[in-house]
């Protein structure tokens, strides 16, 4: 069975080149047609030998996802649906800017963490995806925008990755840290390690181990003042509560390439918008004194949430609470809302393996109703 290139960090293709009896640098070459050419076809790659061309073709291939669909917003964001087998697909969303181009990668095929506000997490967990599956997004996307863009040979379509798609990055953490590498990497894509973006909803130990192994930039889905409301928006807030969680965020601080931690807030109409909820929040971050931004994610509604947007007039109101305490903190623009790439609307046509919709439906027909307590007292 031919090995997928795509799976391989530097290292691993290096090891992979001298079980061939080739040396380093021509790991390095392959890894440079691959990465930053956006090679697939090994007789392309002229400055390769041609024993080592012939011994490619019989033991490796560099295997793309298939694209189920392609749907382009009105405002340029672009959404591939990629098949990955057995019947279930990840989405990957490309975001152009004026400044940068992103590009959201999944993964997971769906996500076991259910958390309330995300349609992913209604759908279930099917399995973790690989790293050349979670390469081959950005490898896709970078050299077919390359090409559509007619851009020069040096220049870069996508300078800022986000581990912000379908599934819990931290809980495929084998897969995803080569991933990680290959991105960071001067011979594959180059990019700052402030660029890339890897988001939690809070696997505590795994936060601990990305800070000592590659530190990027890191977000974290809160969405909650406190654990009695997280515990049921984020429900692996049961596992790693609050303090442990921004405990975490604290030593990752130490490794880490920005000086402040990004936390996600999903604001959810009449669940934790209002004034109270941003009061605590500030008490929160001063208490534990984690240097933070705040981005506020305006709610795309999807029919099992059971759950509706907060009015923009609320959100402004919440933003100021944070602001007039100094926290830097901004809203969210969303983008792509007219083909579902926005957050949290990373559907796809995930199989539902877990009953994942009927144990939610059956634990969530109350909706919720939070209390914010005083700081330091459980609610």
């Amino acid at each position: 069975m031919a090995v997928n290139l795509l799976d391989f960090d530097l290292d691993g293709l290096t090891a992979w080149c001298e079980s061939l009896g080739e040396k380093r640098f021509r790991a390095v070459q392959l890894f440079r047609w691959i990465h930053q050419k956006g090679a697939a076809d090994f007789d392309t790659m002229s400055d390769l030998a041609k024993s080592l061309r012939a011994k490619l073709a019989g033991a490796a291939e560099i295997k793309a996802l298939p694209v189920i669909s392609e749907h382009v917003s009105g405002d340029g964001t672009i959404k591939w649906l990629f098949d990955v087998g057995g019947g279930d697909a990840v989405e990957t969303v490309y975001i152009p800017e004026d400044d940068r181009g992103t590009l959201c990668v999944s993964s997971q095929a769906g996500c076991a963490v259910g958390c309330r506000f995300c349609s992913t997490g209604h759908q279930g967990f099917s399995r973790n995806l690989s790293t050349g599956e979670i390469l081959a997004q950005l490898w896709f996307a970078e050299h077919r925008q390359h090409k559509r863009q007619g851009l020069a040979p040096t220049e870069r379509v996508i300078d800022n990755v986000v581990m912000m798609g379908m599934g819990e990055p931290l809980q495929n953490y084998a897969a995803l840290l080569p991933a990680l590498r290959v991105m960071l990497d001067d011979h594959a894509y180059g990019l700052s390690r402030r660029r890339v973006t890897v988001s939690t909803s809070g696997v505590v130990p795994m936060i601990e181990r990305l800070r000592v192994d590659c530190p990027v930039a890191l977000a974290v889905s809160l969405h909650a003042p406190d654990d009695g409301l997280r515990d049921e928006l984020v429900p692996i807030n049961r596992k790693y509560p609050i303090t442990e969680l921004l405990a975490a965020c604290r030593d990752y601080l130490d490794a880490a390439p920005r000086d402040f931690i990004m936390f996600e807030y999903c604001m959810l109409d009449g669940v934790n918008d209002t004034p109270d909820h941003a009061q605590a929040l500030v008490q929160l971050m001063r208490r534990e004194r984690v240097s933070c931004k705040f981005n506020l994610i305006p709610f795309n509604p999807f029919p099992a949430s059971g759950l509706k947007r907060s009015p923009n007039e609320r959100v402004k109101a919440f933003a100021k609470v944070l602001l007039d305490a100094g926290i830097v903190t901004t809203i969210r623009k969303t983008r792509g809302d007219d083909i579902d790439a926005a957050c949290g609307q990373l559907a796809g046509e995930v199989q539902d393996r877990t009953n994942a919709r009927e144990r939610l439906a059956s634990r969530r027909v109350v909706p919720i109703v939070a209390a914010v307590a005083p700081p330091g007292v459980a609610p």
